[in-house]
């Protein structure tokens, strides 16, 4: 926006208006409505809207251009993870009995440990030759018995660690299991 000699004009930083006097290259002298005079920069000043221009601002402008482009596709924000999510296992198990099978009736708790076991060996063989690097098994806080049956199992394995999962995720009920890939 050029600024011309009598243009009323408004400072930026302060709250000075004046009426342009002079202007020599990139400094403006200004002349406020006490008569006091001032220098300043380009870039320090505005002109000032009177009322009539910010009517004709408001109704000669383009509606249709506005609305196409406030209409106009945005790019989206992609979502980004955190870092602790990134690195969290994917891979879940729920080793509750009532995930298993419809029901359990007839099944004794020996069969039912045993079926809760034989599916997180089940699962643990296929992440092994999936190569997915985590899991975890919710097994759930009960007794203990399947965690300890769980932890007896996965003990057998060379490429496997395992310990507790997060509790703000799991509760104390499930273990993740990290498995090192050989080449």
């Amino acid at each position: 926006m050029k600024i011309n000699k009598g243009d009323l004009v408004e400072t930026l930083d302060d709250d000075i208006i004046g009426v342009v006097t002079a202007i020599n290259g990139s400094t403006i002298t200004i002349k406020d409505n006490s008569g006091f005079t001032f220098a300043f920069e380009t870039h320090e000043l505005m002109k000032s809207a009177k009322g009539d221009a910010i009517d004709s601002a408001i109704y000669n402008s383009d509606f249709e251009a506005v609305i196409k482009e406030k209409e106009s596709k945005k790019r989206r924000a992609v979502p980004t993870s955190k870092a602790k999510e990134r690195h969290a296992p994917k891979f879940e198990v729920d080793l509750h009995i009532h995930q298993l099978t419809d029901s359990t009736k007839g099944m004794s708790n020996f069969d039912m440990l045993n079926l809760q076991l034989d599916t997180a060996r089940r699962q643990l063989e296929f992440a092994i030759r999936k190569r997915i690097p985590k899991m975890v098994f919710i097994h759930g806080v009960g007794e203990g018995v399947l965690r300890q049956e769980l932890e007896t199992m996965l003990g057998r394995y060379n490429n496997v660690q395992f310990y507790d999962a997060d509790y703000k995720t799991y509760g104390l009920g499930a273990t993740e299991v990290k498995i090192f890939q050989t080449k």
